[in-house]
């Protein structure tokens, strides 16, 4: 991997700015529990992944989390929901970016974006039902809940959500993409190049 230039990191940080704007503007879709927010803050992670690499879009994850955390805080007083986020943010920027690298076309782009939204969707239900939810109730002093009613939790709240939310930021950034794809190409090409 090569180290990155100035207007790399300086682009990284610009990029992590807005994912954190949009990471402040979420909102709740009614039939799925009040605590499932969608935000938008994943595009400009993918946009950093698809011009500088992959290490890009997971800095961009990382940062907009961090400074999530600092300035919002969190209702467990440990950051149980940016990690998640921050994880889901990587399931979905990662496999999108390597399935688009290796088709490279507009087509490749959605077969991408339907890829990384599986990805997200199932590999999260499963973090949800190990990790996540086990850590929000132990966190928050809540009693804990039984495998029958985290599997419930799961396929009928957490899976569902995680697909709608990438079929979401997928349709939004496939409107980006048509009018900024080939300018995000050539900026990519020009990195490689440098």
């Amino acid at each position: 991997m090569k180290k990155l230039n100035i207007k790399a990191l300086v682009s990284i940080g610009m990029l992590s700015s807005i994912a954190y704007i949009l990471m402040l503007l979420n909102f709740p879709i009614p039939p799925f529990p009040q605590f499932l927010m969608i935000d938008f803050s994943d595009i400009p992670a993918l946009i950093a992944a698809l011009i500088f690499g992959p290490a890009a879009g997971i800095l961009v994850e990382l940062i907009k989390n961090i400074l999530d955390y600092f300035m919002t805080g969190s209702a467990t007083g440990v950051p149980v929901g940016h990690i998640a986020n921050f994880a889901a943010g990587i399931l979905f920027v990662l496999p999108t970016y390597y399935v688009y690298n290796k088709l490279n076309t507009k087509k490749g782009m959605t077969f991408g974006l339907v890829v990384g939204t599986m990805f997200m969707a199932v590999i999260m239900s499963v973090l949800n039902y190990l990790i996540i939810l086990p850590a929000y109730t132990f966190f928050l002093n809540f009693p804990a809940m039984s495998a029958p009613e985290m599997r419930t939790m799961i396929v009928t709240g957490i899976l569902p959500f995680n697909i709608v939310k990438g079929l979401l930021i997928s349709i939004v950034f496939m409107l980006l993409f048509t009018r900024m794809g080939t300018w995000l190409n050539k900026q990519a090409t020009f990195k490689n190049a440098a």
